[in-house]
């Protein structure tokens, strides 16, 4: 059966996300005419919104009536995603994120770092009226977190010998950690802590998987499909999963350019990279990979009653994953 993101995923919460997309646009008003374009740029450049998607159908699957505050809670969210990506594409010298110009080469790079620190200290700020101090020491703790992801992947640049442990705490951080956040702040929310773990555990393994599955894209899809250039994180020298293994799977001239092509990055032997990794099964390993993460994250589900809003994010896991079906 496919899954259709809109029917089985956004429906049951669909209410809900409307009102919450109001909020956001609330959230990000301010005096200084310059802070709100650039907010309205990013958050408007938005994605499937999958985080908030995921707090709320989280909030349901714990049994919540009125999501009231849990709407606030998922705009918050998708508020501390856009300025982690804000900063993300200051920081890796974007031009393109999903297909749109980014906010450093609309503006430049100093408006995008401001306003990104803007949307952070305004995601806290609205936090804090949600006066729940556990929920608030879990995403300080969290965004503290998510930010040592992004210092650890600057440190593995052009590492070639980063080993997969490594690439998983980078990723544990800079992507799972917030789909984690999401998710077990909707259960502290509801009132349902004993639902904290089990949520936690799914949307970690979820992020894991998800993450693996866009590392897999880098060289499988293109650059319309991808909404950036094929190559980017190669060129930024960025050891992420699939060369990794490509490292673990082949020897002599090709385990060299690998290894090179990490240390030096730049795109001068991207095809032959891309081939490489393509024929060394190094794919077939990540894909692998995906798979039991998303496995470990439905497993963790299970934990939690069975309703629509548990299958609905049943649903998300399996939709990510058919991305490399």
């Amino acid at each position: 059966m496919a899954i259709d993101f809109k029917q089985d995923i956004l429906a049951p919460v669909a209410q809900d996300f409307a009102e919450m997309d109001t909020f956001i646009n609330e959230g990000i008003t301010s005096k200084v005419a310059l802070v709100m374009a650039v907010s309205k740029h990013v958050v408007e450049a938005g994605g499937k919104r999958m985080r908030p998607i995921m707090c709320l159908l989280a909030a349901k699957a714990c049994g919540a009536e009125d999501l009231a505050q849990q709407r606030k809670l998922a705009a918050i969210i998708e508020m501390l995603h856009t300025a982690t990506l804000v900063h993300d594409d200051v920081v890796d010298e974007s031009g393109l994120r999903r297909g749109r110009p980014t906010a450093n080469a609309t503006w430049n790079n100093q408006t995008a770092v401001l306003v990104g620190d803007f949307l952070i200290s305004r995601s806290f700020d609205l936090l804090v009226d949600l006066n729940n101090m556990m929920l608030l020491k879990d995403f300080s703790t969290g965004t503290c977190e998510i930010a040592e992801g992004e210092v650890l992947q600057l440190q593995a640049q052009h590492q070639p010998d980063t080993n997969e442990q490594t690439y998983l705490d980078i990723i544990h951080g800079k992507t799972s950690r917030l789909f984690e956040l999401a998710t077990e702040g909707a259960a502290i929310l509801t009132g349902t802590p004993e639902y904290r773990e089990p949520l936690r555990k799914f949307a970690g393994h979820f992020g894991n998987a998800f993450q693996i599955i866009d590392d897999i894209l880098d060289y499988t899809s293109d650059a319309e499909t991808l909404g950036k250039n094929i190559g980017d994180d190669l060129m930024e020298g960025k050891p992420t999963l699939p060369l990794i293994s490509a490292l673990q799977l082949t020897t002599g001239e090709h385990h060299q350019i690998i290894r090179k092509s990490i240390a030096t990055g730049g795109t001068a032997q991207l095809d032959q990279v891309i081939d490489i990794v393509q024929q060394s099964g190094a794919l077939d390993y990540c894909r692998k990979r995906a798979t039991e993460e998303t496995e470990a994250a439905l497993a963790a589900l299970m934990a939690l009653p069975d309703t629509q809003y548990r299958q609905a994010l049943s649903n998300l896991a399996q939709l990510a994953l058919h991305r490399i079906q």
